[in-house]
């Protein structure tokens, strides 16, 4: 509903320019709300949906601060949950439709791999960086050893964003 409703003021705004994506995760990471947390249902089922509209850090601090006041420290499933939204959210941002994880890389599988944005990732995260362009174009990104995959697709997510966000600036000042 949240996401409907998101869309629909940026479609009247005149803010949307192509269809919006929908971004899978599918990743070793427990990210669920268990019963023991929330037993009531509703309750639950509720809390999913606002985690779902999660856009940025502070709406996830704002969910976060919320979860702890109603319910006490959420365990780590929850917080892995909330983490999760947020990267799928950014990550339907910048055009990535897919993430996936194959041993120790995950996976982020876009239609149309900007390579100045793959040579920006390269430069910040030296020799962790594959891409494929076969029929299902992805960029591979090497988790490191101790490191989770949560944290290995926000490092890329970050800096593919941050360069989103510098060519912007630079389209404004011309």
């Amino acid at each position: 509903y949240c996401k409907m409703l998101n869309e629909a003021v940026k479609h009247l705004k005149g803010e949307m320019e192509d269809e919006p994506y929908t971004t899978t995760v599918d990743i070793n990471v427990d990210a669920f709300i268990p019963a023991s947390y929330i037993p009531n249902e509703y309750q639950k089922l509720d809390i999913y949906k606002r985690i779902a509209c999660i856009e940025n850090e502070d709406e996830m601090d704002d969910m976060l601060e919320e979860l702890i006041d109603r319910f006490g420290d959420p365990p780590k499933s929850v917080e892995g949950l909330i983490k999760i939204s947020l990267l799928r959210n950014t990550a339907a941002e910048l055009g990535i439709y897919e993430i996936g994880q194959k041993a120790d890389n995950v996976l982020l599988y876009s239609q149309n791999i900007d390579m100045q944005r793959v040579s920006l990732l390269g430069k910040y995260m030296r020799g962790r960086i594959m891409v494929s362009a076969g029929v299902k174009p992805y960029i591979s990104v090497k988790i490191l050893p101790k490191q989770s995959p949560v944290d290995a697709i926000n490092d890329a997510l970050t800096v593919m964003k941050k360069d989103t966000e510098n060519q912007t600036e630079g389209e404004d000042k011309k």
